[in-house]
């Protein structure tokens, strides 16, 4: 595909491109050494979180800063990606990569051992001449998920964090911490294979559920949505829910109920988002996302319109409406949205080596729409005076905001 080409009608090469990172060579324990323990430790499968979720299987859902560290260092004979370019000059480095594992260590770590280690790599950073000069504007920090860093994260509020989703409701950030125009939302790594094109024809006939959902039932905060919809759908005709289980059973289970299905429920988790969506669409099972604070990864690019269904929680609870609703909808809406998901999956499929148009590529894609934004607010902290009224920095309110929407 060429540069001046479009993506689904839009186009999607606004800046100039590649962008060139720095990816800083941080020492072992925050690098290899989580690697290895993640790696040596997989088997334990009697190590869960609180909620019953395998702990490996969660890390490997938030494992975006993996995939990209991956390919960063990766030998450039060896990589695809025309988007980014690593450079071994800092003064070269439009941005910078911090590759600290801070998921792996929050989980596989004890926890005064997870705190210690974090404020280490606090240090680290920030004692870094790149991190004085712009105050850390221009630096990439993977955090995706919600308690990764959670400790110290607030003393590098500047740098662009790559999360999940943003949670406006204050339960995972703090208020002027996340924002779209600094930070960027990542897909979850999906825990089903691939539904390709072949898959996609042979399934078409054997998608005989209207509705389904293989998940945990009762979650906290924004998701206690979850039982009351329950409570709403359960026994209905054409409607299938599952109370998930956890281990390959758990995930065979999913995968094989989407594939029957037309349409996934995706309703709110104890945050917005969930990796159950990215599995939805991989498998070609038409998302209906009915989750009021979401955010989406790479909307700048995708237009999630054509692939997925939003209900709002107020008409999903309204009794029969969602059902009505999903009903109405037209056998030839159904096939076009069901092609556009085999043509979007590839956005959400992380891989070594990395592919064009994937996340991976994505990620650089919306950075380059960053740039302008984090150079202004950089070289205007450098030379505003300590008299001047109002030292505006990339955490400045929303309304605030001045710098241009480029993506």
């Amino acid at each position: 595909m060429r540069e001046s080409e479009r993506l689904y009608g839009d186009p999607y090469y606004p800046l100039e491109l590649p962008i060139r990172v720095y990816v800083y060579e941080m020492p072992r324990k925050f690098t290899y050494d989580l690697l290895w323990l993640f790696r040596n430790s997989y088997r334990e499968t009697d190590n869960l979180t609180s909620n019953g979720s395998p702990v490996h299987r969660l890390i490997e859902q938030h494992s975006i800063d993996y995939w990209l560290w991956a390919d960063l260092i990766a030998p450039e004979s060896e990589r695809l990606l025309k988007s980014v370019v690593r450079v071994r000059r800092q003064e070269e480095a439009d941005l910078f990569y911090i590759p600290f594992f801070t998921t792996i260590s929050f989980f596989l770590l004890e926890k005064q051992q997870c705190k210690a280690l974090y404020r280490e790599a606090l240090k680290w950073v920030t004692d870094q001449p790149a991190w004085k000069r712009s105050g850390g504007r221009d630096h990439i920090l993977p955090v995706h998920h919600p308690w990764s860093f959670k400790s110290v994260r607030r003393y590098m509020k500047n740098a662009i964090w790559l999360l999940p989703d943003m949670d406006s409701t204050g339960n995972w950030y703090k208020p002027g911490q996340v924002f779209l125009e600094k930070d960027l939302i990542l897909p979850y790594v999906p825990n089903v294979d691939l539904c390709d094109a072949k898959c996609l024809s042979e399934s078409e006939s054997k998608r005989t559920t209207l509705l389904f959902f293989r998940g945990r039932l009762k979650r906290n905060a924004g998701g206690k949505i979850r039982a009351k919809l329950v409570a709403e759908l359960s026994g209905a005709d054409g409607v299938v829910i599952e109370e998930g289980t956890a281990g390959e059973g758990g995930k065979a289970a999913a995968q094989i109920g989407m594939r029957k299905s037309i349409f996934c429920l995706n309703p709110a988790g104890d945050t917005p988002s969930s990796a159950r969506l990215f599995d939805a669409i991989v498998s070609g099972c038409i998302p209906v996302i009915i989750s009021d604070e979401l955010e989406l990864p790479f909307e700048g690019i995708l237009d999630y319109r054509k692939i997925a269904l939003f209900v709002s929680s107020s008409n999903a609870m309204q009794p029969g409406w969602l059902l009505k609703f999903l009903k109405a909808i037209s056998p030839a809406q159904i096939r076009e949205m069901r092609r556009n998901l085999g043509q979007y999956s590839r956005h959400f499929l992380y891989s070594s080596p990395a592919q064009s148009l994937g996340p991976e590529d994505l990620v650089w894609r919306m950075m380059a729409g960053k740039l302008v934004n984090i150079k202004l607010h950089t070289r205007r902290s450098q030379r505003v005076v300590k008299e001047s009224r109002s030292i505006c920095t990339c955490d400045c309110k929303r309304a605030n905001f001045t710098g241009p929407n480029i993506v």
